[in-house]
C-alpha cells in the first residue's frame, strides 16, 4: 500500500488561537500537535503556506515557495531576544473567532520590522552566520522574491505589470540598480523568510517526533502578481504588450458555481517548460519537500487537461479543455527526485484519462462525503465505491462544515444519508460523518477541525466564488479539550487507523 491505514486533521495555521489576531507558529501550534498525538492522529494537513495578497487566499500567493510572514510568532521572536515586552505596547482587541487581516497585518508588520532592526544591530555572530547560510542556500528563489517584495513596497503594492517598464521587463541594469537602492528592504524580506523557515522547521521537527507527518498543499497555478511570473515570464501564457494573463485558468460550471470559476491565474506555457525539462516544477517540488512530508496537489486534473479562458472574459463559461503533459512532468520529477509522497486532489470533471494518470503514479485520490448522497448508488463518493488507495474527507476547506452542510442539505440528501447510516446519533451529524470517514476502506481519512468541534456554517473556511470574507475562521484555546482527543482516539483505534507500535 502506498500509505498505511491512518487518519489526520485539516487545519490552516491562521486558525490557531493567538493574542495577535491571527494564528501563528507559536505555542498554540505545538499544543495542537499534542492534541493530534493524544487523538492517535498521524497527519496534520495545511493549506498553502505562502505570502498572501488581496483577499488573503493561500491559493493566490506572491510566491510558490516563500512562507507567509504573517505566520511568524512574535512570542518566538521575543524568546530569541529580537523583541522585548515593552515593544508590544497596547495590543489591539482582536476578534475572538475570526482573523481581521487588515488589523493583524498592521500590528504585526510594525513589530516584524522592529525585530529585523534589532537582528541587524544586536544578533549574535552565530545567528548572523545562520542567516547568511540560509540566504545562500535559498538564493535560487529568495533573491528574486525579496527584490519583488521590496519593489512592491516602494510601488505602493501595485502589481508588477504597473511598475516602470524596465523593472517589469527585468532589464538587467535597472534590476542591478534597484537591488542596490533597496538593499535594506531586501534584507528585511530575507529576514522574514529566515524567521518563517526557522520557526516552521522547529515546529515540523516537533510534529515528526510526535509521530505526526505534515501534508502540504501545492496549488497547480501561481498568482499573476507573483515573483514567479515576474521572474519566469517565458513559462507562462502572457500578453506580450501588457504582461497580463493572455490565457486564464479556471474550471467550467460545476457543483460550486453555475458560471464556473474564473481564477485569473495565467496558465503555463507547457512547451517552454518541457524544453527546460520541467526545471521550474522540479525545483518547486524539491523546495516543498524541504518543509512538508507529503504533498497534496491541488487541481490535479489540470495536469492531464486544463480549462483555458481567453483574456477579457468575465466568467469561466466560454473556455476549452487543453491537453497537458502531466505524464512527462511526473516522469521527470520521479527520475530526479524519486517516488514522491503525493495525494491528488482529483475533484471536478474527472475523465478516465485523469484517473489513468493518477493511478499510473499511485497517487491516492480524494473522496468527499458531502458529495456522496445527492444521486444514486453509482456515486463515486459513496464509501462502498472507494478503493483502498484514496483519502476520504468529511469535507474540505471549500465545503461547508458537516453541521452546516446537513442543515442546508435537501430532503433527498438527508433521506439518503439517514438510510445509509440507519439513524442519526445523539452525538450529532458531525460525529456520524466522522465515523463514516474513519470506517471507510480508504487508507487515509482527514477530518477538518471544525467538524471535530461540531461547528456550523459560521466556521466555514472558504466559499468558492466569494471574493471577500474567506480564510478568517479561528478557534479559541478552551475548545481543544481532552474529551475530544479521547473520543477521536477511541474511534481511530476502533477503525484500525491508530499508529502501529514499532
Amino acid at each position: 500500500m502506498p500509505f498505511p491505514r491512518s487518519s489526520g486533521v485539516l487545519l490552516h495555521p491562521t486558525s490557531f488561537p493567538s493574542r495577535f489576531g491571527v494564528g501563528d507558529l507559536g505555542d498554540e501550534a505545538y499544543r495542537f500537535i499534542d492534541f493530534l498525538k493524544e487523538g492517535f492522529q498521524q497527519y496534520w494537513q495545511v493549506l498553502p503556506l505562502g505570502p498572501t495578497g488581496y483577499g488573503n487566499s493561500p491559493y493566490m500567493s506572491y510566491s510558490a515557495i516563500a512562507g507567509n510572514p504573517l505566520l511568524i510568532s512574535l512570542d518566538k521572536l521575543q524568546e530569541e531576544h529580537l523583541l522585548a515586552d515593552w515593544d508590544f505596547g497596547s495590543i489591539p482587541s482582536f476578534p475572538a473567532h475570526k482573523v481581521d487581516y487588515d488589523q493583524a497585518i498592521s500590528y504585526k508588520t510594525h513589530l516584524l520590522k522592529l525585530a529585523c532592526q534589532n537582528f541587524k544591530n544586536q544578533a549574535e555572530a552565530k545567528q548572523k552566520k545562520e542567516f547568511t547560510k540560509f540566504c545562500e542556500k535559498k538564493a535560487k528563489w529568495l533573491d528574486d522574491y525579496a527584490l519583488f517584495m521590496a519593489l512592491k513596497e516602494v510601488n505602493q503594492n501595485a502589481s508588477w505589470m504597473q511598475w516602470e517598464p524596465e523593472l517589469a521587463k527585468r532589464q538587467p541594469e535597472r534590476i542591478a540598480k534597484a537591488t542596490q537602492e533597496l538593499a535594506d528592504l531586501i534584507f528585511y524580506h530575507k529576514f522574514l523568510q529566515f524567521q518563517f523557515f526557522y520557526q516552521w522547521s522547529h515546529l515540523k521537527t516537533y510534529a515528526n517526533k510526535q509521530g505526526i507527518e505534515i501534508i502540504g498543499d501545492i496549488p497547480i497555478y501561481v498568482a499573476q502578481d507573483s515573483a514567479d511570473v515576474w521572474s519566469n515570464p517565458d513559462i507562462f501564457c502572457l500578453d506580450e504588450e501588457t504582461s497580463e494573463a493572455a490565457l486564464m485558468a479556471g474550471v467550467p460550471p460545476d457543483y460550486f458555481s453555475a458560471t464556473g470559476q474564473l481564477w485569473g491565474n495565467p496558465v503555463y506555457n507547457w512547451e517552454a517548460l518541457q524544453k527546460q525539462n520541467f526545471k521550474w516544477w522540479i525545483q518547486r517540488f524539491e523546495a516543498m519537500l524541504d518543509y512538508v512530508d507529503i504533498i497534496r496537489i491541488d487541481h490535479f486534473r489540470g495536469f492531464e487537461a486544463y480549462w483555458v479562458v481567453e483574456q477579457g472574459e468575465e466568467t469561466a463559461e466560454n473556455g476549452e479543455w487543453v491537453k497537458a503533459p502531466g505524464d512527462e512532468l511526473f516522469a521527470a520529477i520521479r527520475q530526479q527526485l524519486g517516488k514522491l509522497p503525493v495525494l491528488a486532489e482529483d475533484l471536478g470533471v474527472i475523465t478516465p484519462e485523469v484517473e489513468q494518470l493518477r493511478d499510473k503514479y499511485e497517487f491516492p485520490g480524494m473522496k468527499v462525503l458531502q458529495f456522496a448522497f445527492g444521486s444514486d448508488p453509482g456515486n463515486p463518493f459513496l464509501p462502498f465505491n472507494y478503493q483502498r488507495n484514496a483519502v476520504v474527507y468529511t469535507g474540505t476547506h471549500d465545503n461547508d462544515t458537516s453541521v452546516g452542510w446537513w442543515n442546508n442539505a435537501n430532503d433527498w440528501e438527508k433521506r439518503n444519508l439517514w438510510m445509509y447510516l440507519g439513524s442519526i446519533s445523539n452525538d450529532g451529524i458531525h460525529w456520524d460523518l466522522i465515523r463514516l470517514a474513519l470506517s471507510a476502506i480508504a487508507n487515509q481519512a482527514i477530518i477538518p477541525l471544525q467538524d471535530i468541534f461540531g461547528l456550523g456554517t459560521d466556521a466555514r473556511m472558504n466559499f468558492p466564488g466569494k471574493p471577500e470574507g474567506n480564510w478568517e475562521w479561528r478557534y479559541q484555546p478552551n475548545m481543544l479539550t481532552s474529551d475530544l482527543s479521547t473520543k477521536l482516539r477511541d474511534l481511530t483505534i476502533l477503525y484500525g487507523r491508530a499508529p502501529q507500535k514499532k
